[in-house]
């Protein structure tokens, strides 16, 4: 699970009508100014595109500036940056280096983040006790994605013993908070009634609220569902539907149940030639 970051923006038009180029424009000027935290918003605002033109470049060389005068959430972006390759080459050590100074002046993003660098010893030595501790500071902290990685540490073990009851607990208190990845995951404790009664229509519900928010891997699985009539009525063409929304999404499992749907009829035409492209697809997918 990629470490996730959040953007201080006005994009969302907080008491005012939305209107990104005006927020663009005035990032802009109060960044000159010398405001640092105009200067990492206006970061964003290149890097997605908002209000502007899309320039990742632009957006690095902003949260640089930010970032050397002090800001620590600029310091969490650049990282991000370095993490991903935005505006800049890839550089896992320079991302762990940045994200632990980030941590160490308060930005609680940053200190999930370091915890991922630990778990996957990312420009550091992988340390999983190291990546436990600092997933759940940053879960007391308030960071909802933290608590999906502490559930996920406690659900396998990873720098701490396994405890599937912990794990239930944090999925379903971050899956309160709206988080799509959590709906899903607790999902599959309902479904599998792991340390809860099993549920297959409270899966489905939870399946379905996480894919109309976007979480693909829910998408899939809904498709599942609906081929199977698991706490839903069986509708073969809404699971090979889904199967193909979650695939042009990037999901490979869903590729291969769509070339399923695709080699025997399942909710569309059989098409044998593009049930073996979308096996290929997948293959090819699972050995990058």
């Amino acid at each position: 699970m990629k470490p996730k970051h959040l953007k201080y923006t006005k994009k969302n038009g907080i008491g005012t009508e939305k209107d990104e180029t005006k927020a663009f424009e005035l990032y802009r000027e109060v960044a000159e100014k010398g405001s640092t935290s105009a200067t990492n918003n206006l970061g964003n605002c290149y890097e997605n595109g908002i209000g502007t033109e899309k320039d990742e470049n632009k957006a690095f060389e902003l949260y640089k500036e930010a970032a050397e005068k002090g800001n620590i959430f600029a310091l969490g972006n650049l990282g991000d940056c370095y993490f991903y390759g935005i505006g800049t080459e890839k550089d896992g050590t320079k991302a762990f280096k940045l994200y632990k100074e980030a941590a160490e002046k308060g930005n609680t993003i940053a200190i999930n983040n370091l915890g991922y660098c630990y778990l996957n010893g990312i420009g550091t030595e992988k340390d999983e006790t190291k990546a436990f501790e600092l997933y759940k500071e940053a879960a007391e902290k308030g960071v909802i994605h933290a608590l999906i990685n502490l559930g996920n540490c406690y659900q396998n073990g990873i720098g701490t013993e396994k405890d599937e009851t912990k794990a239930f607990e944090l999925y379903k208190e971050a899956a309160e908070k709206g988080n799509i990845f959590a709906l899903g995951n607790l999902g599959n404790y309902y479904f599998y009634g792991i340390v809860t009664e099993k549920d297959e229509i409270k899966a489905f519900e939870l399946y379905k609220e996480a894919a109309e928010k976007g979480n693909t891997i829910a998408i899939n699985n809904l498709g599942y569902y609906y081929l199977n009539g698991i706490g839903t009525e069986k509708d073969e063409t809404k699971a090979f539907e889904l199967y193909k929304e979650a695939a042009e999404k990037g999901v490979i499992h869903a590729l291969r149940n769509l070339g399923t749907c695709y080699q025997n009829g399942i909710g569309t035409e059989k098409d044998e030639t593009k049930a073996f492209e979308l096996y290929k697809e997948a293959a090819e997918r699972d050995n990058r």
